[in-house]
């Protein structure tokens, strides 16, 4: 366990505790409504070379334990594995300082932009319009919690150089006669394809590839929640994350970079199609070096709710800057077999008008 010190921002109206407030650029207290301005950053949001990883204070992922703060205003003590939090007894907010995790410290946080009120809304929204889920499930009308939390992601750049090899199609056309159902000769254009050997090299810079800096929640539902708009990112300062919860990282950089090169792959691949040409495309080899790589940790926010339905507890995330919602949902057994039934009618029906025509004919 390592103690650590909590960052607290007492209320100038009432005593309380101050929390950022979604969508604004302040602190507000919950209580009396009492807001102070969060103040201008001094500093800029900075790429990090990756070469100088290995000059950076850090432990291994592995060798930190649960950070224990204890609370300005009760003194409680709270046992947690997060870098923002609130105190389990009086829900003061705590935030770490970020040079006491003993991780690389954030670059940059993407702000709360909407509320519990907003989140509400957009968990209805999405409640009420998945198809083939069970009708009771758009009388769900509340979510059963929910938690404000900052998860952490890595950014990577990188400048792309790729030599491939390949084959490049190009299509022909050949003249066949054939014997039609009623006995008629018949002729028609069959489509060959002509391969050629192909090489080549591409080029492309990429730019913010984000991957999740945490295996907390499914990494597909988190990259379902982008785009994210990170432009709006501001620098990181403690006072985003009071009030709110934030995960620390169990993904290394160097990890990240692995996933960060195979997310590239896709698309590299599809440059070398491009610059080969023709009407197929047979990719063989690709060789990508990766140059003046920089990488970043980001904080990005997320609304995990839960709801209730048919005495289970379902979870979705939302992302707290655009409202996009993705998660758990049930499905109706009986409306997919009705659905199913209908697109078999469907198919008889047609069969039967060609089989119609076709006697008549």
């Amino acid at each position: 366990m390592i103690p650590v010190a909590a960052t607290t921002y007492p209320c100038g109206g009432c005593g309380a505790r101050l929390e950022f407030a979604p969508g604004e650029s302040s602190l507000r207290c919950p209580y009396c409504g009492f807001r102070q301005e969060i103040a201008a950053p001094t500093r800029q949001i900075r790429e990090i070379a990756y070469t100088d990883l290995a000059t950076l204070p850090r432990k291994p992922v592995g060798s930190i334990g649960a950070y224990v703060f204890v609370c300005q205003r009760c003194a409680a003590r709270t046992e947690t594995n997060e870098t923002a939090s609130v105190c389990q007894f009086c829900g003061a907010p705590l935030v770490i300082d970020p040079a006491a995790s003993g991780q690389i410290v954030p670059e940059g946080v993407l702000p709360f932009a909407l509320d519990r009120a907003a989140v509400r809304t957009a968990v209805r929204g999405w409640t009420s319009s998945r198809w083939f889920a069970p009708s009771a499930l758009k009388k769900v009308t509340e979510a059963e919690s929910m938690k404000s939390t900052y998860l952490p992601h890595w950014t990577y750049d990188s400048r792309t150089r790729s030599q491939y090899t390949g084959q490049r199609g190009m299509h022909y056309y050949v003249t066949e006669t054939y014997t039609d159902g009623d006995g008629n000769r018949q002729t028609r254009q069959v489509q060959h394809t002509r391969w050629t050997p192909a090489h080549g090299a591409v080029a492309r810079d990429f730019d913010d590839v984000l991957v999740p800096g945490s295996t907390v929640l499914p990494g597909k539902q988190l990259d379902a929640l982008a785009p994210w708009p990170l432009p709006e990112s501001v620098p990181c300062q403690p006072e985003f994350l009071a009030g709110h919860f934030a995960l620390r990282y169990d993904v290394e950089p160097e990890a990240g970079f692995t996933e960060a090169r195979d997310r590239m792959k896709p698309v590299i691949t599809e440059d070398c199609r491009r610059d080969i040409g023709g009407d197929e495309q047979q990719v063989t080899s690709i060789d990508t070096r990766h140059h003046d790589v920089t990488f970043k940790l980001m904080l990005l926010p997320v609304w995990i709710a839960t709801y209730l339905h048919a005495g289970r507890t379902w979870q979705v995330m939302v992302n707290g800057r655009t409202g996009e919602v993705h998660g758990e949902r049930p499905w109706s057994r009986v409306k997919i077999a009705l659905a199913v039934l209908a697109a078999l009618l469907v198919i008889a029906v047609i069969v039967s008008v060609v089989a119609v025509s076709r006697h008549r004919a």
